[in-house]
């Protein structure tokens, strides 16, 4: 089983946060003709898209509510689609074509780890095969995965998590029961958590005609995945040993991989993004670049998705997405919701109230759990004092309204 190992940086506000970083390649095939799946380029939102979350999310352009002494938002904003969340009580502070249904590269993945990840036991060891690989798109972005070789779960979503390695993804998706058992699992678990944008046709992301989510989905699908501890833990991962080679009566070759998430790393000339713990990039030829990311400073965690900004360069989506953080951890309070991250189908949400009773129970317990359930945050970042944000010691606990903030009659216009 691999090592896991965390390279720290030191940021002038004392925090510390993981470092370094190889950039993703990816190729694509030719944008889909029938307009269901937008190339990067697309001219403009629907008129009316999906209402799930509120009826401000399904219109075109920015909705925001300021009140008194909120900030601006910032004014370099170029991404096709956006949304600002609290992480906690899923209230959505901002948002920009939120419902637009548009490619989403290897974001996919994190609806890919939301559903595969309970299925599989991370010591389980699989021995790949020809099989397992095909079917892996030309240019794809790869961890390193060779047939004949045995590798382990953890491995396997250390490769999924960090170097976004659609070779990783392909083998889970054959422990899983093969490509198509796991798309329709993955779309029956889209269908669950209420994102009803997303249709899902490769579960690495690679780009496929009508494949497609959008802002709000991703952003309700990384929600969902950061209950989840491991997933916590992969996503919150700044560097790894993955295995390599094996010859007969030798020990077991390892190499270093590193996360993708700039935000996370400072790679590229980007600085580390103060209290950010992950979650996941993409970058494709239809897709353009896309991220979602969860981030904590004090006693407030928000959620960012950013898809295809137009402005250029591979740091775009992270400038777009550090500056919607800032004005985000700015603006609580300072604004009225526009939305809300909407619970799953299933989801009991009678023992939730209001947006102030939601705030009181964030408040941890002395067992250092929240309250109301879930991991608690090992995260306290007061004054100068260090904190070391790790996938491990990160939770975002759902707080899921009930009566008419939380009516789920929501869903594609007709």
């Amino acid at each position: 089983m691999s090592a896991k190992k965390t390279a720290l940086t030191v940021l002038s506000a004392g925090l510390l946060v993981p470092a370094m970083l190889v950039v993703p390649a990816h190729a694509a095939p030719t944008p889909p003709p029938d307009g269901k799946g937008q190339p990067a380029k697309a001219a403009a939102p629907p008129a009316s898209m999906s209402t799930v979350g509120g009826a401000l999310l399904g219109k075109p352009g920015v909705q925001v509510n300021p009140l008194a002494g909120a900030p601006a938002l910032p004014t370099t904003l170029t991404g096709r689609s956006w949304i600002v969340a609290d992480a906690e009580t899923g209230e959505v502070l901002a948002a920009n074509n939120a419902h637009w249904r548009l490619p989403p590269a290897s974001t996919m993945k994190m609806l890919f780890a939301d559903t595969v990840l309970p299925a599989l036991p991370k010591d389980q060891v699989h021995k790949v095969t020809a099989q397992d690989m095909e079917g892996v798109g030309p240019g794809s972005s790869l961890v390193g995965v060779k047939e004949d070789l045995e590798y382990s779960v953890h491995d396997l979503w250390l490769g999924v998590f960090l170097r976004s390695g659609n070779d990783a993804v392909h083998v889970l998706a054959a422990m899983n029961g093969g490509i198509d058992k796991t798309v329709k699992d993955m779309q029956a678990h889209a269908e669950e958590l209420q994102a009803l944008d997303t249709h899902v046709v490769s579960p690495d992301g690679y780009d496929a005609p009508e494949q497609v989510s959008s802002a709000y989905d991703l952003t309700l699908i990384a929600r969902s995945g950061l209950q989840k501890q491991d997933f916590r833990e992969y996503c919150g991962t700044a560097s790894a040993k993955f295995p390599g080679k094996q010859e007969p009566g030798k020990p077991r070759e390892y190499f270093e991989i590193q996360n993708t998430n700039r935000l996370m790393t400072g790679a590229s000339g980007l600085s580390p993004y103060k209290g950010i713990a992950g979650v996941k990039n993409g970058n494709t030829t239809m897709a353009g670049s896309t991220f979602t990311g969860v981030a904590q400073q004090g006693d407030k965690k928000l959620l960012v998705t950013v898809m295809n900004p137009s402005a250029g360069g591979l740091n775009s989506v992270y400038e777009e997405t550090a500056n919607l953080f800032d004005w985000g951890f700015a603006a609580i309070g300072k604004v009225k919701a526009v939305g809300e991250l909407v619970p799953p189908k299933s989801a009991d949400a009678s023992p939730f109230g209001s947006p102030a009773q939601m705030h009181e129970r964030r408040k941890p317990s002395a067992a250092g759990e929240e309250a109301g359930g879930g991991i608690g945050t090992a995260l306290g970042v007061a004054g100068g004092a260090l904190a070391v944000i790790a996938g491990g010691a990160y939770a975002v606990n759902r707080r899921w309204p009930r009566g008419p903030r939380g009516r789920r009659d929501g869903g594609r216009p007709a």
